[in-house]
This record gives structure tokens, sequence and C-alpha cells, in this order.
């Protein structure tokens, strides 16, 4: 029944599990008892309309707002205690998150490569450039680039540590539909190939249904719906997942 937790059963590796979140600033509650896990190799949506909630519960996963209730725990480890280790292992990209304009798009990914330890930061830097096609603009300043080429530069740079757990904030906003599309296989690859889990928030329906196995959908900072594409459709009553954020989104 729309409003009712549709449950589906995945045999993983719980990599991320949030458990009664809740984030209060003053009077409003932005986040109210929000609980969910992502799996190994499992890429998750959280879906809402504006204001619903959905960038608080990020933050708090992320390490940047701290839950005024609730548990996170992240490869078995609660955050809270062991926050360094933990986002060590945690990568973030969005179209909205601001890199250093000045810096080449070599040396950009360079700087977040040696700050992520990694062992041998030009091979692997590199090599996410080939992944995601920039060759060409690695002697291009950031800030000349267009929104989509940053977009894919957010992307590589989310990739460079290897995560074990990639939180996605409108992954392929500004690309055109061959990019986008090149970049979403490119995603599920990754995730099917490393076991990467992935949590993703997204407007683009289609996209989400693509990529995503498991959906939740937040509404007045709190869990409304949850299930795959074809479940949700299904308890909604309707024929797809725009469908079903409209039906959220309107009450």
């Amino acid at each position: 029944m729309p409003g009712h937790a549709v449950t589906a059963s995945i045999d993983v590796m719980t990599v991320l599990e949030a458990v009664s979140l809740t984030k209060r600033f003053g009077p409003v509650t932005a986040v109210d008892g929000v609980s969910f896990s992502v799996g190994e190799g499992e890429i998750v949506g959280l879906l809402g309309p504006n204001g619903a909630g959905k960038t608080t519960t990020l933050h708090m996963i992320l390490g940047l707002t701290t839950p005024d209730s609730g548990t996170i725990r992240m490869f078995g480890r609660d955050l809270a205690a062991h926050r360094t280790w933990a986002l060590s292992r945690v990568n973030f990209a969005a179209s909205y998150a601001s890199l250093p304009w000045v810096l080449r798009v070599d040396e950009l990914l360079d700087v977040f490569a040696h700050m992520y330890g990694l062992r041998n930061p030009r091979r692997q830097v590199t090599q996410l450039m080939e992944l995601l096609d920039l060759g060409e603009l690695r002697d291009r300043r950031y800030g000349q680039l267009s929104s989509g080429q940053q977009t894919r530069v957010q992307l590589a740079k989310s990739l460079l540590n290897e995560p074990g757990l990639l939180v996605l904030d409108e992954p392929t906003a500004n690309l055109d539909p061959d990019v986008g599309d090149r970049m979403r296989e490119l995603l599920l690859r990754e995730a099917h190939r490393t076991g990467r889990a992935m949590l993703i928030t997204s407007h683009n329906m289609p996209e989400v249904e693509r990529m995503c196995s498991r959906i939740h959908f937040v509404s007045g900072g709190r869990i409304v719906a949850t299930g795959s594409a074809a479940e949700l459709a299904g308890a909604y009553g309707v024929d797809d997942l725009e469908a079903v954020f409209l039906r959220v989104a309107r009450g």
C-alpha cells in the first residue's frame, strides 16, 4: 500500500547501516528517524522532493553533520567511534561541490590522490582519466570547464581512493544523454566488478530505475516507501517511478 514499506531481501554484506537518524535545526526536524542500509555491490537510491531531508541525511553519513540521535555504522564499525578509519573508505561526488578552480585537471586529481595517500598516485590518476575520457581536458583549468565536464572530474575524484562506499548526489547532472549513459554504465560496472556500495540521490527517475536495486522515498524527513522500482510502482498502482515520485511529492 502507498506509504508502507515494500521490503526486499538481499543477502549481501552490509557496508552502511543508518538507524533512526534524527536531525533538528531549531524548531524544524529535517530528518526524523530515518533507517536504511546499503549492501556490498548494491546501488541504493534515496529520493524525494526538495527539502525532504535527503541532503541532511547525506551530510550525516559523510560526517559533515552530527545526528541529534541515531547511529551510523560503516563496514561494521560505529562512525562516531571510528570516524577517520570509516571515512577514509568513503568518497563523494556532487555537481554543486566546489573544487579548486585554478588547478588544471591533472593537477587537481593529483592533489586529491596525494591527500588520499595513494601508493601510486600518478598511475591511479592516469587510469581514471582514461576511464572517464578526460585526457583532452588534462591541461584545462577546472574553472574553465563546462558544467558537464566538471561533473566527470568530480566522478574521477570520487573514485581515486577506490572507496568501499560511494555517495553520489545527482551523479550525471549536466551530462548530455550520450555521456550520461556512459557514466551510468561505468558506475554499474564498478559496483559489479569491485563490490563497491553506492548511495545515490537523483531527480532523474529513468536513471534511478536503471541503476538502483532498492529505492527509499523520503518526505517530510521520513522514509515513506521502500522497494525496487517495480515494487514501488505496483504498490502505488502506477506505471513507473516518476509517477511514484509525483504521488510522494504531492502527498
